[in-house]
């Protein structure tokens, strides 16, 4: 068995399956293989955040591509991910972090993202539940959240719908790059063959990366996750408590189910070796305490589950996106530090747009991953040579 297309996506996930899903729109022939099942990883095991502040302001442009595919996504793709967009809000403790907050809001007006500051009380009157101890929060009405499991196999689907061929259970084990096409060969399946690969494999992309001389500093956390039982539906924003630096470090949603998601806090353990990744009770704890201090009404709420995933993150804090610096035909989206959700069709977007086009009118320069290139010093035989 043998298959070729115009573009081979290693990598089921929520970028994988988008950038499937947009190439088939530039007219390109795709072939998507994933080793398990599309949107198994990462992209299924994430929070759901569709939030844009806290990120990097070179980031926003992209973040902001991806919010006007979220806004129309049912439309595209045919199927409803639970997307409700009704804000993302964080809040804070101290006058310290509100200043963070309130700088951070107003820089990002310049990249298209207007933020609404609002004093403690303020809160408490549009957000009654709120508790005391909330000095300022920082409130996006075009935020919200949506469901990471149906999500990236939504999008598989609707590529498949439209041409694409999406390969499950397809387990690369070997990648070589020959006189036109790259060969990529699956376990006991394929030979595919296409002139242009991407590279959207999470936390095992630095291993394909390496094939082609190109090592990154890829670092493999597990995100912390729970979920409540059903409780009455109240909160409307999707939550994010500030609290040393401007990003937020514990979130929390509720869907209209009554369920409230929790995550963030310290990142676990976890292997892009074993596919496994663990949870930190203490953390836990520390994500309800925080939980109960910003909705004191939520204090006596029981988790019922809680579960991690394989992340990859880089030292930077940002992903790698762009054309190889090494291989002429090969790009990457991968490593995207746990925020990548959000972003995620708007990185598809992007990658089908530079693929087929050549160029990409949203910047993403400082993802390129010639940033982690190695500067090597001259070789013995060249310092004799001088001499």
């Amino acid at each position: 068995m043998s298959g070729t297309a115009d573009v081979i996506i290693v990598g089921g996930g929520i970028m994988g399956a988008s950038a499937a899903f947009f190439l088939r729109r530039h007219g390109k022939s795709v072939i998507l293989l994933e080793r398990d099942l599309v949107g198994q990883a990462a992209s299924g095991t994430n929070f759901g955040n569709v939030r844009r502040q806290g990120r990097y302001l070179h980031q926003l442009s992209l973040s902001n591509r991806a919010l006007d595919i979220w806004t129309r996504l049912p439309g595209l793709i045919g199927e409803d991910c639970e997307f409700v967009q009704r804000g993302h809000l964080r809040v804070c403790y101290t006058d310290e972090q509100a200043g963070k907050l309130e700088t951070y809001a107003r820089d990002a007006r310049d990249y298209g993202l207007d933020l609404e500051m609002m004093s403690g009380n303020a809160l408490r009157a549009r957000f009654p539940y709120l508790g005391r101890e909330l000095v300022a929060g920082c409130f996006d009405p075009q935020g919200g959240h949506a469901n990471p499991r149906l999500t990236a196999p939504a999008i598989a689907r609707a590529a498949m719908r439209a041409g694409a061929q999406v390969e499950e259970g397809a387990e690369v084990v070997g990648i070589a790059r020959g006189s036109e096409d790259f060969v990529v060969e699956v376990r006991n399946r394929a030979i595919f063959r296409a002139p242009v690969l991407l590279v959207t494999a999470g936390a095992w992309g630095g291993k394909l990366s390496a094939q082609f001389g190109e090592p990154v500093p890829i670092q493999i956390h597990g995100p912390q996750m729970a979920v409540t039982e059903p409780l009455p539906y109240r909160m409307g924003p999707s939550f994010g408590v500030s609290t040393s630096h401007v990003f937020e470090t514990v979130y929390f949603r509720q869907v209209e189910r009554g369920n409230v998601v929790i995550g963030g806090g310290t990142r676990g353990p976890a292997s892009n070796d074993t596919n496994r990744a663990a949870v930190l009770p203490e953390n836990i704890l520390g994500q309800m305490e925080q939980l109960r201090r910003v909705i004191p009404g939520i204090a006596a709420a029981s988790i019922i589950r809680v579960w991690s995933g394989v992340e990859s993150y880089f030292p930077d804090d940002i992903p790698v996106m762009g054309p190889s610096a090494t291989t002429p035909g090969l790009y990457y989206a991968f490593g995207f530090c746990g925020a990548g959700f959000q972003i995620g069709p708007g990185v598809g977007d992007v990658m089908a747009e530079l693929i087929a086009t050549g160029a990409t009118t949203t910047p993403i320069a400082p993802y390129s991953i010639s940033r982690f290139a190695v500067t090597r010093g001259p070789s013995a035989a060249q310092i004799s040579k001088r001499r």
